[in-house]
């Protein structure tokens, strides 16, 4: 009856409106749906700010923990800036194993009980939401689509129904990531929805304000639509959230039937050593979202959210971030208008963190609705813009790579053109600036500068100009130690500024060159000094020697004299030698110094089905009979899970596809692995381990028809079995090479090495 009265309350809304001559377009239907067919949420309602379980307490959530952190959450006073929402993510329900989760005699999860424990005739989840509740706070909860197939094994009634679980659910597996055991439903049979109408009025009972359902993927479409109805029907006002790694080619329909939904895979990066959470998340989980942010811009906004995941701030180093990838982190996702929902122990809390956390000039930034337009998409930086609705634009300028950079862009390529002069507020500094159109900043490593740009009809009174100072670096071969720079100090602002020096120093040994002036006694507004260099590195037999180098600058505004410095760091890569060649399917550099070599290289993974490696290899040295050896000088711990060691394949330059794969590999947190492609399609899928790291150690890979056998020594003598691998696609010679992948992507790692051979019995 429900669906029938708004049917004809939409049929009569939109009569009104034709009559009234107002066009209702395809999209503004759409939204109007949105409205009010996600979970009974306003229309229109703001990105939520809150809390979840998952990153650090992950399956061990109790009564007890989730109580302590809904607590901190009000008593930190992040409950005061919005953040009011305390969820548990998974395991708050029973389960036995792969038959998935245990249910009740209407099929819905039974709660754990040792976890969460009942109180007289109260639910212990139900317990734990009335104490938030007390608290002033929301409560959230979590479920997977589907049915459990104990429920169906059980036979189950449905309630309030004639019909029982066989009736409704279907053979398909439902993805539960953790428990299992879920099977789908068949929306088109009777008694379907009322089984997710009676689970939603249980939830709605016990108070529940958020509910997240995971794994959801296109073919759960139908079930997202059930309990978007479901939950509306309770008469709760429940946040429905969608996770996780949507497809966005079901954007429209996620935003119709849902308050948020999660664009891509978890942020935490699941490095910790011997299963600890910490560090919650990396650097590379965190650039990922800028493809993200950008391509799912058109469809967040009032009525639904993009949702990038957990914002991993609070607990210092812990979070597995610098204080300045912090701050990107939190910028990122408030220029998306991203949902704000901690993954960090509220209990611990870093005091920068909080402070970071409590800058409501940011909050403002995401609780603005708007989702930023990607305006520039550099090799390393990133530039996202918004307009907001007074008219000013959110801009924010990202250093991804690991060196200071000056980045810059217009106030006509964020949209805001034509304005006689620009106020710029940095909104984590609170420091306050004039531009003539050019927004610019100097940018720490993995750093961010976000600016609140207000166009105005004259120049912005009582205010600095913006100026920056930039370091740009002619292109040069990687192995040259000599190399061209000019510093260029930018007055970005309407005003002039006077008096104006530049200086460029480097390391000892190292000689600088000025081949122009490094003095002005004015710059005007929009204008530049700039001064070139020749500099000369000092010699070294490092094989990635590197180099620091500064550029200061000075100038006057006014009564005082202003003091600006950037640093750059140069390495050099000797040039890697015959019989050696060099290949890499992630970003990677080689250098060789006599019989060391060395690899810098990012790369996700180096197993199924990632493969992302550099490598300094033989082509065809290895064949039957082949022992291969190395000594590991040492590995750059960038994860537990980073890989170095001896890589064989048919063809090493065809990453993802050529078979005959074999790596022996040592790393950082998991000891040694001997990983093989089982199955010939290119792809490590099987895998032996043993031990734990040492630097240096040594490896021996020995082939024996097709058989490959690894070992691991710490001291080149006794050496320690790793495992054996049959290829019956290996070629009758392959390459062989040295590998190495960092398991972060878009972070370096640099592995040195020595005395690689491959030798024939």
């Amino acid at each position: 009856m429900r669906r029938s009265i708004r049917g004809m309350l939409a049929a009569f809304t939109g009569a009104l409106l034709l009559s009234t001559g107002v066009t209702v377009t395809a999209g503004q239907t759409a939204h109007a749906e949105a409205a009010t067919s996600g979970s009974g949420s306003a229309a229109g309602a703001k990105p939520v700010l809150g809390w979840s379980s998952w990153s650090f307490i992950r399956r061990t959530p109790t009564a007890q923990n989730i109580e302590a952190q809904a607590k901190a959450l009000k008593d930190s006073g992040l409950a005061k800036d919005g953040f009011v929402y305390a969820n548990i993510d998974d395991f708050w329900y029973h389960c036995p194993g792969s038959q998935g989760p245990d249910v009740d005699q209407y099929g819905r999860w039974v709660t754990d009980e040792t976890a969460f424990p009942p109180q007289g005739s109260e639910n212990g989840i139900q317990v734990v939401a009335d104490y938030v509740h007390s608290l002033g706070l929301k409560f959230g909860l979590y479920v997977t689509p589907g049915i459990s197939q104990q429920a169906v094994a059980q036979n189950t009634a449905i309630k309030g129904t004639s019909y029982h679980a066989d009736d409704i659910a279907t053979t398909s597996p439902e993805n539960n990531y953790n428990c299992g055991g879920m099977v789908g439903i068949d929306y088109t049979k009777p008694g379907a929805q009322q089984f997710t109408d009676s689970w939603a009025d249980q939830f709605a009972g016990w108070g529940i304000d958020y509910l997240k359902i995971d794994g959801v993927g296109t073919p759960d479409i139908a079930d997202v639509r059930a309990w978007s109805q479901a939950l509306q029907q309770t008469g709760r006002p429940i946040h429905l959230e969608l996770s996780n790694s949507l497809d966005i080619n079901n954007a429209a329909a996620w935003k119709q039937l849902s308050d948020g939904w999660r664009t891509g895979g978890d942020i935490e990066c699941y490095c910790g050593p011997n299963g600890s959470s910490y560090p919650l998340t990396s650097w590379s989980s965190i650039t990922s979202r800028f493809d993200q942010v950008a391509a799912w811009a058109p469809y967040g906004g009032s009525g639904g959210y993009n949702d990038y995941d957990s914002l991993e701030i609070g607990n210092g180093t812990d979070d597995g971030l610098t204080p300045d990838e912090r701050r990107t982190q939190m910028s990122l996702w408030s220029l998306a208008a991203s949902p704000l929902i901690l993954g960090t122990d509220l209990t611990h809390l870093d005091p920068t963190d909080l402070a970071m956390l409590k800058n409501n000039d940011v909050l403002g930034v995401d609780q603005d609705g708007i989702d930023a337009k990607r305006i520039a998409d550099g090799t390393d930086s990133q530039v996202f813009a918004k307009t907001e609705k007074n008219g000013d634009a959110i801009v924010g300028l990202f250093n991804t790579s690991s060196s200071p950079r000056e980045v810059a862009t217009t106030a006509k390529a964020v949209g805001i053109a034509g304005a006689r002069d620009y106020a710029l507020t940095d909104l984590w500094s609170h420091g306050a600036t004039e531009s003539a159109g050019r927004i610019a900043a100097d940018v720490p490593p993995h750093g961010v500068a976000l600016f609140r740009v207000h166009p105005t009809r004259q120049v912005v009174a009582g205010a600095d100009p913006s100026v920056t100072l930039g370091l740009n670096w002619a292109p040069a071969a990687s192995d040259s130690t000599t190399r061209t720079v000019t510093a260029v100090l930018t007055d970005n602002g309407s005003r002039p500024v006077t008096d104006a020096a530049l200086a460029l120093t480097g390391p000892d040994g190292a000689t600088v060159t000025t081949h122009s002036p490094t003095q002005a006694r004015v710059i005007a507004g929009g204008h530049a000094l700039s001064a070139t260099y020749t500099v000369a590195l000092k010699p070294s037999d490092d094989l990635f020697p590197s180099s620091a180098f500064q550029a200061t600058a000075s100038y006057r505004h006014g009564s005082g004299t202003t003091r600006l410095a950037v640093g750059d760091t140069i390495t050099v890569n000797h040039a890697v030698t015959a019989p050696y060649k060099t290949y890499s399917s992630t970003t990677a550099g080689f250098s060789q110094s006599g019989t060391r070599l060395g690899i810098q290289a990012q790369g996700a993974d180096l197993y199924n089905p990632v493969d992302e490696y550099g490598t300094i290899y033989q082509p065809g040295a290895e064949h039957d009979g082949s022992t291969t050896t190395v000594k590991i000088d040492s590995q750059a711990n960038t994860s537990v899970w980073a890989k170095a060691g001896i890589m064989v394949r048919n063809d090493i330059t065809k990453a993802g596809s050529s078979a005959g794969y074999v790596a022996l590999v040592e790393t950082p947190g998991n000891g040694y692995l001997l990983d093989w492609d089982s199955d010939g399609d290119g792809q490590l899928d099987s895998q032996s381990s043993t031990g734990t790291a040492t630097y240096p150690s040594w490896l021996k890979l020995v082939r024996d028809g097709n058989t490959y056998t690894g070992y691991y020594s710490t001291d080149d003598s006794t050496w320690n079995l790793v495992g054996t691998a049959t290829l019956p696609t290996a070629a009758a010679t392959q390459d062989v090479g040295l590998t190495a992948t960092s398991h972060a992507a878009g972070t370096t790692g640099e592995v040195d090495f020595d005395d690689f051979t491959t030798t024939s019995s």
